[in-house]
C-alpha cells in the first residue's frame, strides 16, 4: 500500500511539474513556498513521506520541462536563462527540437551523476565543507576575471557585467520585491531578446524534427564539468545552477551544443545534492529541500533513498514527456506569426511579474530588460549578465 501511494504521489508530482514547467515565470521555489502554506491541510490527509514525494517528484520534471518555454519563448528562470544563448541561436536554425534533447540528455545524465556521488560526498562534505565556503570568494573572482577577459570587447564587458551586479545587488539585498529573480532574469535574458526579436522581425524557420550530434568525447568532457562544478554549489549559501553552468564553463571552453548538455546535468545535479545536503550538513540549497527539511525534522537515511528511487524514475519518465512537448512546441512554432508571440510572452511575464512580485517589479523588469538589450547592441556575450549574480554573492562573503 505504501509503495503504491509513492508511485501516485510520484505521478501527481510529475503532472503539476509538467505544468509548472511549461509556464513561463513559474519557478519551483515559488510553488514550495505555496505548498507549504497548505502543508498544515496537506499533512491531515497524507503523511509527510508522501508529501516529500510529490516535492521531488515535481521538482524533478520541472528542470526537465523548464528549458522548453526558456528555448521557445524567450522565458527563462534562473536556471535555464543560460540556455537562450545556444537555444536560441539553434532554434533560429531550425533545430529548437534538438536543443531541447540535448538539456533532456543532460539531464539523465546528472541524474546518474548525482546519484553515484551521493555516497561519496555524504562522507566527504561535512569535512570539507569549512574550506570549500572559505575558498568560494576567491574562486567567483577569478571566474568573474574570466568572463570579462575572455571578451574581444573588454570595457562594455565590464560596464555590462558591473551594471548588471549593481541591479543584482540592490534586487537581492533591499527586499523590495517578492520572488526578486522572477523580474532580474525575465528582464536580462527574457524580455530584452524578446524586445530585439519584435524590432529585427525575426522570423522563425520551420523546424526539423531531428537530433543534434554532439562527439562522445566533448560529452564526457562537459559532464566532467558537472561532475565538479555541481558539487562545490551545491553545499554553500547564495549560489546555484547558475553560476554552477558559469564555473564549469570557465574551466576550458566548450561548444554551444555541449553547454546545453552542462545546463540540463547541473540543474538535475544541483536539485538533487540540495536533498544530500539535507542529509549530510542539514543546510539545504534550493527551496524544494528548504521544504522538505521543513516537512520532515529529522530527514535520515530513509527518506534521502526514497528521495533519489523517486528522482530516478521521475527522471526517465520526465525525460519523454518532455521529448514530446518538444516536438510539439517544434511543430507549431514556425507557424505562428513570432512578433505577435513575443508581444504576448512579455504581456504575460509583465503580468506573472506583477502579481507574483508587485508593482516594484515591473521597474526591474524594465531595468533588467534595457541591459539586456544594451548587451546585444555593444556585442558582449550575454553570459557576462551573470554579473547579476556574481557581484551579490561576492558581495555577500566580504560583507
Amino acid at each position: 500500500m505504501f509503495f503504491i501511494e509513492i508511485l501516485l504521489a510520484s505521478l501527481i508530482g510529475v503532472f503539476f511539474g509538467v505544468i509548472c514547467g511549461l509556464t513561463p515565470g513559474i519557478h519551483i521555489n515559488l510553488v514550495s513556498i505555496i505548498l507549504f502554506s497548505i502543508s498544515s491541510f496537506l499533512l491531515g490527509i497524507t503523511s509527510p513521506i508522501i508529501l516529500m514525494v510529490f516535492i521531488v517528484s515535481m521538482s524533478i520534471s520541472q528542470c526537465f520541462l523548464d528549458f522548453i518555454p526558456s528555448i521557445f519563448l524567450g522565458a527563462p528562470d534562473e536556471n535555464t536563462a543560460l540556455s537562450i544563448l545556444p537555444g536560441h541561436k539553434l532554434l533560429l536554425e531550425g533545430k529548437g527540437y534538438g536543443a531541447i534533447k540535448l538539456t533532456a540528455i543532460g539531464g539523465l545524465f546528472g541524474l546518474l551523476i548525482a546519484i553515484a556521488l551521493t555516497p561519496f560526498l555524504i562522507f566527504v562534505v561535512p569535512i570539507i565543507y569549512p574550506s570549500i565556503t572559505k575558498i568560494m570568494p576567491l574562486l567567483l573572482i577569478l571566474i568573474s576575471l574570466s568572463l570579462i577577459m575572455s571578451e574581444e570587447k573588454i570595457f562594455p564587458a565590464i560596464f555590462i557585467f558591473i551594471i548588471s551586479g549593481i541591479l543584482g545587488f540592490i534586487v537581492l539585498n533591499f527586499g523590495i520585491v517578492n520572488e526578486p529573480l522572477l523580474p532580474l532574469f525575465t528582464g536580462l535574458f527574457g524580455t530584452s531578446l524578446l524586445t530585439i526579436s519584435i524590432f529585427e522581425k525575426v522570423k522563425i524557420p520551420e523546424q526539423k524534427i531531428v537530433s543534434i550530434d554532439v562527439s562522445k568525447k566533448e560529452i564526457v568532457k562537459t559532464l566532467i564539468k558537472s561532475l565538479f562544478s555541481s558539487p562545490l554549489v551545491s553545499f554553500l549559501p547564495g549560489v546555484g545552477s547558475s553560476q554552477a553552468a558559469v564555473i564549469a564553463n570557465a574551466f576550458g571552453k566548450i561548444s554551444e551544443k555541449a553547454f546545453l548538455i552542462l545546463l540540463g546535468a547541473i540543474n538535475i545535479i544541483v536539485m538533487i545534492l540540495g536533498f544530500v545536503a539535507l542529509f549530510s550538513i542539514n543546510k539545504p540549497r534550493t527551496g524544494s529541500a528548504v521544504i522538505v527539511g521543513k516537512l520532515i525534522s529529522e530527514f535520515g537515511l530513509i527518506p534521502l533513498l526514497i528521495c533519489l528511487a523517486v528522482a530516478l524514475l521521475v527522471g526517465g519518465i520526465s525525460f519523454v514527456i518532455c521529448l514530446f512537448f518538444a516536438r510539439n512546441f517544434a511543430k507549431l512554432i514556425s507557424r505562428i506569426n513570432y512578433q505577435k508571440l513575443c508581444l504576448s510572452i512579455i504581456l504575460i511575464v509583465t503580468i506573472i511579474c506583477l502579481i507574483v512580485s508587485g508593482l516594484l517589479s515591473i521597474i526591474i523588469l524594465i531595468t533588467g530588460t534595457s541591459i539586456g538589450i544594451l548587451c546585444s547592441k555593444l556585442g558582449v556575450k550575454k553570459i557576462n549578465l551573470m554579473g547579476c549574480l556574481l557581484i551579490p554573492v561576492i558581495l555577500y562573503y566580504f560583507i
